[in-house]
């Protein structure tokens, strides 16, 4: 097993509402960046379902310089519908599912710091401060 040092979590980059699904992802990222899967390792659907996606032991796609060394966790949403700008769209049950993903991957790496995608590269994502919200896990 590879040594995970980070967990970092982001949006799928789409409008707020729409259902989208980790085969939808894994296709974007398969066909649309010509990568062997999808890049992350978790997915969680509108309705708090938790997919599951590049399995664990594999090095994800999702952050670049991070990648070997962390799990890839993802939220459909990121966007707002009307305005196409960044946004916390997460439902009440994604929010609930995040944090039971989160608990469940702190305890199997202990050591992992929770970020988000913004804290380790120039990007909006996950639209929210993943860092703080997760502090006490």
């Amino acid at each position: 097993m590879r040594t995970i040092n980070e967990i970092i979590v982001h949006c799928s980059d789409t409008p707020e509402g729409r259902n989208d699904k980790a085969d939808d992802i894994r296709r974007w990222h398969v066909n649309g960046n010509g990568w062997s899967d999808i890049g992350y390792h978790y997915v969680v659907d509108l309705d708090g379902t938790i997919e599951l996606g590049r399995d664990v032991a594999l090095v994800g796609a999702h952050a670049t310089g991070h990648n070997a060394n962390s799990v890839g966790v993802c939220y459909v949403g990121g966007r707002d519908a009307q305005t196409g700008c960044g946004k916390d769209t997460r439902t009440d049950a994604q929010k609930m599912s995040l944090r039971v993903l989160l608990q469940h991957l702190r305890a199997r790496f202990p050591e992992a710091r929770i970020l988000g995608h913004c804290n380790v590269s120039r990007k909006q994502c996950p639209c929210f401060d993943a860092k703080n919200e997760y502090k006490d896990l």
